[in-house]
């Protein structure tokens, strides 16, 4: 329940609005609109020109940049990064620590009419954990983008990508696979080792796996 919300600079210059709900505080620029109803986490901050849908729940210590439209139903986790003109339609589920490219594109409908209302025929679309977008990316509906996940920029996403997978290209495919720092993996034989986490990962049935 929106308790209540005051105007007042951001960083003494800047306008911004600050919106104290249940207690937790969040920061939305004095021109996006955030819909009465719409759910967001404390510490995140919504910039220049976005639209939050009621509908909505955003998770806290989230970026949302400047014209993104966050639809009804769309579900974001928390520590997420939208970055500028980004449409989350609805049916698109963003777990923690996601990065989003600028203007990458979601749909939801495979077979889109403008004379066919096809609401009820929404695809999801799922992004696990810490997976990155690279900018002008286009991820088909009814796909997901596993944990770690990278996605290179100006790809065209038509399949699943598996977790800890590089993708790249139109129509995106494996290019090789990364560490959850981000880093290229060079396996030898089934074991790969990223230096900056100083951890070892495993390649096996073409699905990489952190040894624990």
């Amino acid at each position: 329940m929106l308790l209540r919300a005051k105007r007042e600079p951001a960083d003494g210059s800047t306008a911004a609005t600050r919106i104290l709900k249940a207690g937790l505080s969040y920061f939305t620029h004095s021109s996006a609109v955030v819909d009465a109803g719409a759910q967001i986490g404390a510490g995140t901050r919504i910039w220049h020109f976005s639209h939050i849908m009621p509908g909505a729940v955003i998770g806290g210590s989230c970026i949302i940049g400047q014209n993104v439209f966050i639809d009804n139903g769309v579900r974001i986790g928390n520590g997420v990064k939208i970055q500028n003109n980004v449409s989350v339609y609805n049916g698109v589920s963003i777990e923690d620590d996601v990065f989003i490219g600028p203007s990458v594109v979601f749909t939801n409908v495979i077979n889109p009419r403008s004379f066919i209302e096809r609401k009820d025929e929404f695809r999801p679309t799922v992004l696990r954990r810490g997976a990155s977008i690279g900018a002008n990316a286009t991820v088909l509906c009814g796909l997901e983008i596993g944990a770690y996940a990278l996605v290179g920029a100006g790809a065209v996403v038509t399949k699943e990508v598996p977790a800890f997978a590089q993708v790249a290209g139109n129509p995106a495919r494996e290019m090789g696979w990364v560490s959850e720092r981000g880093h290229a993996l060079k396996f030898e034989g089934a074991k790969a080792f990223c230096e900056e986490e100083q951890q070892y990962y495993e390649l096996d049935k073409n699905r990489v796996y952190k040894i624990e």
